[in-house]
């Protein structure tokens, strides 16, 4: 069934006449009356309706039932990322959604290609929500994934100093799948660096506040690789132990 997101609140029972951009698409989709749709809003759950009428550019539907259906993970995985080229975050965040992710906070760091001036972080913050929705729709989560303004490295730091927080590296003593094995599953933060990696100074500024040092393998895995894979293991590992 098409499940689309309606930014608004939803009651059983109840009719709603559609969005324009919504109802588009429901036309684009050749749906037509007494047509089911799922929609979701955000908050949890999901909701069934029927469409009751259409009529050009108006699309009525009925809010028919409510489903607390919900495939989140049981911890939060937070993806603070390096901020890459727009094609690279664009996958990255597609794919977080897929993942499970709750959420990713743009990280700008010494070795960041991109720079983002205020105009330019509302153009790249409103692309990034749609793609999330886009995403959310498609793989059945029902609440949306939470994109931060991003912010520089050290605030970064700053703001996770009391949560376990993870930066990857070829240097360190303990592999992922070893330090993952060890753990209950709990909330968790992964540092993931820009195109060219951290500098050495923000490597020593994560050890000097506490983040875990972990290996990923002996190879050096691209910034739209890296943090998508670790997410990948741990949810493999964790879920495991359920």
């Amino acid at each position: 069934m098409t499940r689309l997101f309606y930014d608004f609140p939803l009651t059983v029972g109840t009719s709603i006449d559609l969005p324009k951009d919504i109802a588009r698409h429901i036309m684009v989709l050749r749906l037509s009356t007494g047509d089911g749709i799922t929609f979701f809003n955000g908050k949890g759950g999901e909701y069934q309706a029927r469409i009751v009428g259409a009529e050009r550019q108006l699309i009525r539907a009925e809010i028919v039932s409510f489903s607390q259906r919900e495939i989140e993970l049981p911890y939060r995985i937070t993806l603070a990322q390096g901020i890459p080229e727009a094609g690279k975050m664009d996958w990255i965040i597609e794919k977080a959604v897929e993942l499970g992710v709750q959420e990713i906070i743009p990280v700008a760091t010494r070795r960041s290609v991109v720079r983002l001036n205020a105009d330019r972080i509302e153009k790249r913050l409103s692309r990034w929500q749609s793609i999330v929705v886009s995403a959310s729709q498609q793989c059945g989560r029902n609440r949306l994934l939470n994109i931060a303004r991003p912010v520089d490295f050290g605030d970064c730091i700053q703001t996770f100093s009391r949560l376990p927080t993870v930066m990857f590296s070829p240097r360190a003593h303990e592999s992922l799948a070893s330090w993952t094995t060890r753990q209950a599953p709990h909330d968790i933060v992964l540092l993931i660096g820009p195109e060219g990696g951290f500098s050495p100074e923000e490597e020593e500024l994560a050890r000097q506040n506490g983040v875990i040092f972990l290996s990923m393998g002996p190879r050096i895995l691209r910034t739209e690789t890296a943090g998508l894979a670790a997410v990948s293991a741990i949810n493999a590992f964790w879920e495991q132990s359920h």
